[in-house]
């Protein structure tokens, strides 16, 4: 049995919010804050894929570079305009602020005691704030320490790690899911 002959869309037939009504719609509770991340193109990809997942704001910490920047812009597509971001120097500062608004804090990490992401979705709390961090030195302790959960993707490969930025979209669809 073939597969039936299917045509593939054009951008214009997505039918995607523009930029003010995506602005204006309902976010999902999820906030998702940069530990140090060196890459600009990492930083850009986190903005697109913000934006294509509905978060409501990004929190950018440590060295990580703000827009407007040209290699940010390159990867974020127009996404440095419709997601809302601001900086906050100090990770802790900012965890301590969301965690003190209701938010679940859940770090994004390898470590001793983790829950797997395919379990996520028992977790309590309706806010969350995912931790992704930096590209070397992953997240800092102090932020683990924090953490309400420490959320890990299972891999079942030779390397330890995926690029943060990928890690980023696995995560965010699977907590996306929770609001769908």
């Amino acid at each position: 049995m073939s597969a039936k002959p299917t045509k593939k869309l054009k951008l214009w037939e997505l039918e995607r919010p523009d930029e003010q009504t995506y602005k204006a719609q309902p976010k999902f509770p999820l906030v998702v804050v940069l530990d140090s991340i060196r890459s600009l193109s990492n930083i850009g990809a986190f903005f697109r894929t913000a934006d294509a997942f509905n978060v409501e704001r990004l929190v950018l910490c440590g060295i990580t570079a703000q827009p407007p920047h040209r290699e940010i812009h390159k990867t974020a597509l127009g996404a440095t305009q419709t997601v809302e971001w601001h900086y906050e120097p100090s990770l802790l500062e900012a965890l301590e602020q969301l965690k003190n608004k209701g938010y679940k804090i859940c770090v994004v990490e390898q470590a001793v005691q983790t829950t797997l992401l395919q379990d996520i979705h028992g977790l309590a709390g309706n806010g969350f704030v995912l931790v992704f961090g930096n590209e070397v030195d992953g997240v800092a302790q102090e932020a683990l320490d924090m953490a309400d959960y420490i959320i890990e993707i299972p891999q079942f490969g030779t390397k330890h790690s995926l690029n943060v930025s990928v890690c980023a979209g696995i995560v965010l669809w699977e907590f996306t899911k929770r609001y769908i």
